[in-house]
């Protein structure tokens, strides 16, 4: 009878018996079966490129063999699964080697903090701190950050249709327009800091800013070198704490393992999840300045903050970032998709795309409409790719970083066939 079950495409169970708030079935509809390194296989035995990473939880691919190993090894000895915040020798290593790995080879200085195992998890823990130290209530976003759907954190969300999930006013943000939102001739660091100075706009002083180095499901937007510093500067001069959400920009997937590391800055609050468990398994961490680290014990907490399974394999992972070998492959890899998706752009000029992104978070912006017809189109020739956007704009390329370059272009090669698909069915429609 299992087997029966499992062999089976037909998607009857979720049908009948899982919510409708399902989603990424919707998109993938095929029952998985098995998946390694970026690669997936459904029950039928057909096999997938993955070019979506588990929406960044996956940096370092499906079920990767060191890490596989560390966790069977740690599950075969009887190795403590679940621990809250008490100490264990697996959160042990976790610390000193994040220390040792990541930390100081950067200079940085930051307390961890384990909330629950979620991004959101993650920044409802930075805002509630951010509000606790500074006793102001207000915080700053941006237009089409996303940062989770939790309250706290949908408030600070642009998207308006998670907003609208709420089902309550969401309260004590304020939005502000992102690098380039309001054109490339406009400065918004000059239209936000003219809010803060001016004591009639309204705005009271934020606590923090939240920000996104790159907007991943916002569209994939990328913040300059310099729109970064500079925001930086405007929360030093006004007391405000910088929170950078690296819960899925993290772990090496714009090139280096935080996504601010191009242009320098050190933000007071750093948020991760995602990759940072390195084996898909639940794990999140607050970074904290020492001189901010002022909960009292207890203050914020969860079940799940000591999820030592994910302790074991995220350790492993950091072996990654020993050397800088993995950081310049991503950079090769990133420069190669680049070029690709230039070529897509130029040989199919009627759809107006426009390539965007850094590192191995990439995409192409369409007219509306667009991009999910190549998604779908990608699907059915053995490629998993999501769309991003407020309106479903962008086509997304997300691999696992740790992608040969022979998979890397034959994933490469299924998009170019999906657009192209897309653009002959709609050559085809316009003829009749």
């Amino acid at each position: 009878m299992n087997h029966a079950i499992r062999k089976s495409n037909d998607l009857g169970t979720f049908e009948h018996y899982e919510s409708s708030v399902r989603s990424y079935c919707r998109s993938f509809p095929t029952k998985f079966h098995r998946a390694s390194g970026y690669q997936m296989w459904d029950v039928e035995g057909k096999s997938y490129i993955d070019f979506f990473a588990g929406a960044g939880a996956l940096n370092y691919g499906h079920n990767p063999p060191e890490m596989k190993k560390k966790l069977i090894n740690y599950l075969m000895e009887d190795g403590i699964s679940h621990t809250l915040d008490m100490a264990s020798e697996a959160k042990e290593a976790f610390l000193v080697q994040f220390n040792k790995a990541i930390l100081k080879p950067r200079g940085l200085n930051y307390k961890v903090m384990f909330p629950g195992p979620t991004g959101t998890n993650s920044v409802e823990s930075a805002l509630k701190l951010a509000r606790k130290v500074t006793g102001r209530q207000t915080i700053m976003s941006f237009t089409n950050a996303f940062h989770g759907m939790t309250l706290g954190a949908l408030a600070v969300t642009g998207n308006k249709f998670k907003r609208k999930g709420a089902g309550v006013p969401l309260n004590h943000a304020v939005s502000m327009p992102y690098d380039g939102y309001m054109g490339a001739n406009t400065d918004t660091l000059a239209y936000i800091e003219s809010y803060l100075k001016d004591s009639g706009s309204g705005i009271s002083l934020p606590a923090a800013v939240i920000v996104e180095t790159l907007q991943g499901e916002g569209g994939i937007n990328v913040a300059s070198n310099e729109w970064l510093t500079g925001l930086s500067e405007i929360c030093k001069r006004y007391g405000m704490f910088l929170i950078v959400d690296d819960v899925q920009m993290g772990c090496g997937r714009t090139g280096s393992f935080f996504s601010f590391e191009r242009c320098g800055i050190v933000p007071d609050i750093v948020c991760m999840s995602k990759s940072i468990g390195g084996y898909g398994l639940p794990m999140a961490i607050t970074l904290i300045k020492p001189e901010l680290d002022q909960w009292s014990p207890g203050e914020h907490n969860g079940t799940f903050r000591g999820n030592n399974l994910a302790f074991i394999t995220a350790t492993e992972a950091l072996s990654y970032w020993e050397t800088n070998q993995f950081a310049e492959d991503i950079a090769a890899k990133g420069a190669l998709l680049r070029n690709e998706l230039d070529e897509i752009v130029a040989k199919f000029p009627e759809l107006k795309g426009e390539a965007r992104g850094i590192g191995m978070m990439q995409g192409i912006a369409f007219e509306p409409g667009i991009a999910e017809r190549i998604s779908i189109a990608a699907f059915e020739r053995g490629l998993i790719m999501e769309t991003s956007g407020t309106d479903s704009e962008v086509i997304k390329i997300m691999p696992p970083l740790m992608i040969d370059r022979d998979g890397l272009m034959e994933g490469l090669l299924l998009l170019k066939n999906s657009v192209e698909n897309v653009v002959d069915n709609k050559n085809t429609v316009l003829s009749h």
